[in-house]
This record gives C-alpha cells, structure tokens and sequence, in this order.
C-alpha cells in the first residue's frame, strides 16, 4: 500500500497545473494541492496493478479521476455554502463564487484531457465509463438538493442518492484501472461493487463524521448537514424510529433556518443521542465492509494481489470518529 500512495504523491506533485491566465488556474492548483487521502487514483492504480497492469500508462487516469472529484468538490462547497474543505477555506470563499464556478468547469474539461492523453484498446469502455459516471455524480447532487424540500424522503431513496453522489466514483476508478490491464468482465464487475459497497460505507461514515467528528481532523465544519437541513442516514433513520413527539420536532427543527444555528445543532446531537443513532449507522456501515469485502473475495486473482485493496478497506474502516 505504501508503495502505491507514494506513487500518487509523486503523480500529483512531479503535474504542473497552473498556465495563464493565473487566476482560472491558481484556484485549481490551490485545490489540487490540498490533498487530501486521494483515494479515487489510490484505488485505481491498485485495480490496475492487481490485474497486472502496466502503472506508467494509469498516471493520466489517475491525475483524471482526482482532477473530476475535486471539481465536484468546488461547485459542491459553493451549492452548499461549506466554509471549509480539507482544513482549509473552500475556493469560493478564498476567491469568490464566479472563480468557483469558472475553475470547476475547467476541471471537468482537463479530466477529460487526462484520460484523452494515453491511448488504449479498451479506451471507448473507459470514456464511456467516466463519462456516465460523471451524469450520475450530477444527479446524484440533484437528488441530494431534491431531498432539501421534501419531508418524505426514504432510506431507500438516501441509498440511491449516495450511491450516485459518492459510491460510483470509487467504483468507477477501480473499473477504469481493471480496464486498463484488460482484466476479464467478470472481475470487473465484482471489482465495480466492492467499490459500490466501499463508497457506500465511505459516505455513511462522512455522514456520522459531520455530526460526531472533530473539525481538526475532520477538514470541515462538524454539525454542517444540520445547519443545511440535509437528508443524511442519521436525520432519516432517527425520523424511522423517534416516537411521534420527536419526529415532529425534528421535522420542524430540520425546516428551520435560524441566525444562530448551533442551538439546533445541540438539540439535533441530543435527540440523535438519545435515539442510540450513532451505534445503528455504525452498524450500517460495517455491513457495508462487509459485502464489499464479499465482491473481493470472489474476483479471481491471487490473494496476494488484493492485499493493497483490503489495506485500503481497512483504513478507511477505521476513519476518525
């Protein structure tokens, strides 16, 4: 494993990403230098690699598929007004939200340029891909804004939401690193939902983490969802099962947009506390790891080859509370 982050640093850090005019690219260099764990290369050179693949020709799908997320990440801070992002002020609140927008778009294009720069036999697979990939990130972000106004969103529909918004990604960089060492469709597809699973636990984990978490090692602002009245597994679930007087006072704090919010955040932590909330999406998420564990034990390929996928799995399975 440590051998594959310190090829994603020296990708990262040996790319130049600032060309005039300096202020369309500082923002992007700025944001590409944040870094981050860079799970999304991380996973695809560690797909590639498990199937033998050559790592020098996954370099520019790496830089792609970091380079598509972290423009997702722009425009997703500005649509939610995040002070923060990985420690750090978000780009729109370092420079402003037309930069934001301007730099992010940019971002989507170079991803394409990155993938376009390494020929290869299977590249329609690929394109095709990160190309439906990207369709389904965007309307996974519609849904997540769609669940804003509505009260009766399910726990089915959250899964959706979050497989769209974040599992696909994951996954999608594992399937583009097996297409690129040209690994049989029936690995690839169990390889495509262990990413699923594992991105399904990731985003469950960063909803606990953004109410429980600490802001310091976190990166961003604890108690966020709340204040945005966002449908996340914790709201949903505590909603499933609160008695009928807490259910209508959580409806109606999550329909509220008061001045000081910190209040209605304190009270949200204490009916989530009450209500054991933490413990059933931690149960959640081991379930997770558990079926994406389950789609990597039946891809055929030497055990010792998955090791760096299971370390990964391990790690994150282990993320700060």
């Amino acid at each position: 494993m440590q051998t594959l982050l310190n090829q994603v640093k020296e990708i990262f850090d040996n790319e130049q990403f600032i060309f005039p005019p300096e202020h369309l690219y500082q923002p992007i260099d700025y944001t590409l230098r944040l870094g981050g764990k860079r799970i999304r290369p991380l996973l695809l050179l560690a797909a590639n690699q498990m199937f033998g693949g050559n790592p020098a020709q996954v370099h520019n799908a790496a830089l792609g598929i970091e380079t598509f997320h972290n423009f997702t990440l722009l425009h997703d801070d500005l649509m939610d007004k995040s002070p923060l992002r990985r420690g750090q002020p978000t780009v729109y609140r370092k420079w402003d939200e037309n930069t934001a927008i301007l730099s992010g778009d940019t971002m989507f294009a170079l991803a394409w340029r990155y993938f376009l720069r390494q020929p290869h036999p299977r590249l329609h697979d690929i394109l095709n891909c990160f190309n439906e990939t990207a369709i389904q990130v965007c309307e996974g972000q519609q849904y997540d804004m769609d669940f804003e106004q509505r009260q009766n969103v399910t726990l089915d529909e959250y899964m959706l939401m979050i497989r769209y918004k974040t599992a696909v990604l994951l996954a999608a960089a594992l399937k583009i690193g097996a297409l690129y060492a040209s690994a049989p469709d029936t690995d690839i597809d169990n390889l495509f939902q262990f990413g699923i699973h594992l991105g399904l636990a990731f985003q469950l984990q960063d909803d606990l983490l953004d109410a429980f978490g600490n802001t310091d090692t976190f990166g961003k602002q604890t108690g966020q969802d709340i204040r945005d009245n966002k449908k996340t597994y914790l709201i949903l679930t505590a909603l499933q099962t609160a008695p009928q007087p807490l259910r209508d006072e959580l409806t109606a704090l999550f329909s509220s947009t008061p001045a000081d919010t910190n209040p209605k955040v304190q009270r949200v932590l204490q009916i989530y506390s009450d209500l054991g909330i933490r413990s059933q999406v931690e149960q959640a998420i081991d379930q997770q790891f558990l079926q994406a564990a389950s789609c990597l034990d039946q891809i055929q390929v030497p055990d010792q080859n998955k090791t760096p996928l299971r370390d990964l799995a391990g790690t994150l399975s282990g993320r700060k509370k």
